[in-house]
């Protein structure tokens, strides 16, 4: 049996696969592209995981939020584009979605005024703001119910096959 890390910073990735039990030797059998001393090395933070490692690890160690995590705060681009989604339980997710849902219908009548004459003057400035925000959360609750499917299919929670079937006869009508 492998000793335990006693790293006191451990990153992303050091934690998951510390999470699996697995030691680095196990995890690049497991993930057969990263071979060990390479996970060493991420782990460590002496070389950072290309996108199709991350996508690897994703997969194999059943953590697609892994994924979000490289895009939000690894990845040149993703950091200016992609919120980093935190991981919650389907409840919260479904709370913090309807509340953002139940304050836009209250502001949708605004959104229309703003934007029918297709400018935003300064007096308009401060609720369009308001209102982006809010669509801002919206979009972030939804990429968390996303990540939430996505785990409860890599885990097993959720059948895939009948998931990919429902989404398959809800997008014919």
């Amino acid at each position: 049996m492998a000793r335990a890390s006693t790293k006191a910073n451990k990153n992303i990735y050091h934690l998951t696969r510390e999470h699996l039990k697995l030691t680095r030797e196990e995890a690049g059998d497991l993930l057969e592209i990263i071979s060990p001393e390479r996970i060493e090395k991420i782990e460590n933070e002496r070389t950072l995981p290309h996108p199709d490692e991350v996508l690897t690890m994703a997969e194999k160690y059943k953590q697609p939020s892994l994924c979000n995590y490289y895009c939000a705060n690894q990845c040149p681009i993703g950091q200016q584009y992609v919120p980093e989604v935190k991981v919650k339980d389907l409840a919260q997710i479904v709370l913090e979605m309807l509340v953002s849902l139940n304050s836009m219908q209250n502001k949708k009548e605004r959104l229309m005024e703003i934007t029918v004459d297709g400018e935003i003057s300064g007096d308009e400035l401060a609720d369009f703001i308001y209102i982006q925000q809010e669509l801002e959360r919206i979009s972030i609750a939804v990429e968390t119910l996303q990540l939430w499917s996505e785990r409860m299919l890599a885990t097993g929670k959720i059948d895939p096959e009948q998931y990919r079937a429902y989404q398959e006869a809800g997008s014919r009508g």
